[in-house]
């Protein structure tokens, strides 16, 4: 127990330390500058709105079950939608689009892709992300463990010890550093969000799990431990983290500023139409546009049909698809027993006639074939 309480403040102490730090950096940062990749997440971007979970890993052990579905639909290339955290990143592995943009109500999302694509720009490898996420000593010879599997990698950081404060703080000056370089403007508060993210990660390390705002973990909620052990339904490790080929990908789009956070209801008046219209000014279409169980609540506060009308602005083909995930009592062919979530697959042309007019007048039609 005294362990652990020393442990607590070693991680409090280094994040207090990495506050202090990105708040001098932002006061040095040019007046005025911007890049590309700012432009564009502010261009796109609408006033943020509130949900009432931090969502810092998915609470959907299902996700990978889809994958099989994905590769016998030929969804590959094109851009990529998503909603969410590090889920994405999966997705994006499997389909190899060329561009990818994350959608979210909250701008807390936004902080936290910004996170990750810090750490994807410090880190060699899935082991020195991982373990610089966790806030773990990477060990040594890092280049040893490019094809170590992800339960060799699991093991290691299970049974490694929080960094000092000193090295924590180190770590979270390099993120920082990243972070102000992609010329994003952020707040002083926004900065302090991003820290108390990552000593989430840190504090819990694997055995993270999705929180509810004054509500504790459901039991049935994976730990990120779980979400990188999962499969997909043939029982492949499909976890972006499980393959560094897989990794690399993520890493490559991040650093060409290629996976770009956005903040945005989709049903609201601006951002998902316009990611329509920067795809269809680059001449491409969606492949997959994932968007967790989101459309329940839109169902829920009438606001589904304006969603339709910005999804009918989406450039899609014939193969492109929903991604989406379902809880609670819904029993598809997609169900696998044990699960308390359901990934399943939609064609964006289905959806569209299915439910792009007044047909579907609650969730459940829309889950009807």
């Amino acid at each position: 127990m005294q362990e652990r309480k020393r442990s607590i403040v070693i991680v409090i102490a280094a994040l207090a330390a990495a506050a202090a730090w990105s708040i001098r950096a932002t006061t040095q940062a040019p007046l005025g500058t911007t890049s590309p990749f700012a432009a564009l997440s502010e261009q796109l971007s609408e006033p943020s709105g509130e949900f009432d979970t931090d969502n810092l890993i998915s609470n959907e052990s299902s996700y990978l079950h889809v994958m099989p579905a994905l590769e016998q639909g030929g969804v590959t290339g094109g851009v990529y939608v998503g909603v969410g955290p590090d889920q994405n990143f999966s997705y994006i592995a499997r389909i190899r689009p060329s561009s990818a943009f994350i959608i979210d109500i909250r701008r807390d999302n936004l902080l936290l892709h910004l996170l990750f694509k810090a750490i994807f720009a410090a880190a060699r490898n899935r082991m020195e992300y991982l373990s610089i996420l966790t806030g773990r000593a990477a060990p040594d010879r890092l280049d040893t463990w490019r094809d170590a599997g992800i339960e060799k990698i699991v093991t290691y950081l299970d049974g490694a010890k929080p960094l000092g404060a000193a090295a924590l703080a180190a770590d979270a000056g390099r993120l920082h550093d990243s972070i102000s370089k992609t010329g994003l403007n952020l707040s002083d508060r926004d900065l302090a969000t991003i820290n108390r993210f990552h000593g989430q990660f840190i504090r819990a390390g694997l055995g993270l799990q999705f929180q509810s705002t004054g509500r504790p973990a459901r039991e049935y909620y994976p730990t990120y431990r779980d979400l990188l052990l999962e499969t997909d339904r043939r029982g492949k490790q499909l976890c972006y983290l499980a393959s560094e080929d897989d990794f690399q990908f993520v890493k490559g789009l991040e650093g060409r500023d290629q996976i770009v956070p956005v903040v945005g209801n989709l049903a609201g008046p601006h951002a998902l139409a316009a990611i329509g219209q920067e795809i269809a000014r680059r001449g491409d279409k969606v492949s997959a546009f994932y968007i967790s169980n989101i459309e329940n609540y839109l169902f829920r506060d009438g606001s589904f049909p304006r969603y339709m009308d910005n999804v009918k602005k989406l450039p899609h083909s014939d193969r492109s698809v929903v991604i989406r995930s379902l809880f609670g009592g819904y029993q598809l062919p997609e169900s696998v027993p044990g699960y308390y979530s359901t990934s399943a697959v939609q064609t964006i042309n289905e959806l569209i006639a299915n439910c792009g007019s007044s047909r579907c007048r609650g969730y459940y039609d829309l889950l009807k074939r």
